[in-house]
């Protein structure tokens, strides 16, 4: 008799295991589950408030600091605007800016460590030398000093993603140097050299795909870290600017009056709160199931 053919299993890659291991994870899916809310709240606010708080003819100071109400979920604000539309909208520049910076971060850092950790010597000195300088500057007080200096440029939330991206682009670079260093002497890269592959082709052929999981995991983790500096910033007054709604703006302009009306400080407290911790989950469970040494 005719033997049937089996195919042959594939073998499972890092990115098939981790898949496997995260879709077991409930952290994973309650994160996922959050962020997902978040980021329709960003790109579809409309579909969770019919209330535009950019129009003027919205807010009434006469109902200023006004408790909940079925029309108005979290009440008014201190100008007597609708606090819950607010909210809603101000999910839209803070992942805006996260998300924006994240990727800029993680390009730079990316490049200039896998760069720096493929060539090694002299390149690699004086890239090291340079993350030196950033990693002594205060993160929050340099951010603050670039926003101060160039508040007036024009640039929007986008200076807040160019101050932000100047002084956290070092992390991963230092994430992505390591791992190069460490999977450069592997035996696929020496077998590479040995075929006559050049350094262009190692280095995004076979280095990057083989140090990347770290570089995710920790541009994950820094996302929710970008939303809460961007919150900060704006709270002092050199992020984003009026007319523009964010979560730091709304707690700012509540601050004052917290004591007679908690709310309007509270609702953007929270939802800024639950932002960051859903991106520090999400990162936490793909450190876990990336790494396996934590398996």
């Amino acid at each position: 008799m005719p033997q049937k053919k089996t195919k042959e299993a594939k073998p499972a890659s890092l990115w098939t295991d981790a898949w496997h291991d995260l879709r077991r994870k409930p952290i994973f899916i309650a994160s996922c589950c959050l962020i997902a809310v978040l980021v329709l709240m960003a790109v579809w606010p409309s579909l969770f408030t019919s209330i535009d708080p950019a129009d003027a003819r919205t807010c009434e100071l006469a109902t200023a600091r006004q408790l909940p109400s079925s029309g108005h979920l979290f009440g008014r604000d201190n100008l007597g605007c609708d606090l819950y539309a607010r909210t809603i909208y101000g999910a839209a520049n803070s992942l805006k800016i996260g998300i924006s910076t994240t990727i800029a971060a993680a390009i730079i850092g990316g490049l200039t460590g896998l760069v720096a950790g493929f060539f090694g010597g002299r390149t690699d000195t004086v890239a090291s030398r340079i993350t030196e300088i950033f990693f002594a500057i205060p993160s929050i007080l340099g951010a603050l000093l670039i926003g101060a200096t160039f508040r007036d440029s024009g640039l929007g939330i986008w200076l807040v993603v160019f101050a932000l991206t100047i002084l956290g682009w070092p992390m991963t670079f230092r994430i992505m140097r390591a791992a190069v260093i460490t999977a450069k002497g592997q035996d696929f890269v020496i077998a590479a050299r040995a075929l006559g592959a050049g350094s262009g082709r190692i280095m995004f052929r076979h280095l990057l795909p083989n140090a990347l999981a770290p570089v995710i995991v920790i541009a994950t983790i820094n996302l929710g870290g970008f939303i809460a500096a961007e919150a900060a910033l704006s709270y002092l007054g050199v992020g984003v600017q009026p007319p523009e709604i964010s979560w730091g703006l709304m707690i700012a302009d509540a601050q004052p009056r917290f004591l007679d009306a908690p709310l309007p400080l509270i609702f953007p407290a929270v939802f800024l709160s639950i932002t960051v911790l859903a991106f520090i989950m999400l990162g936490d469970a793909v450190r876990d199931a990336l790494d396996p040494k934590l398996r």
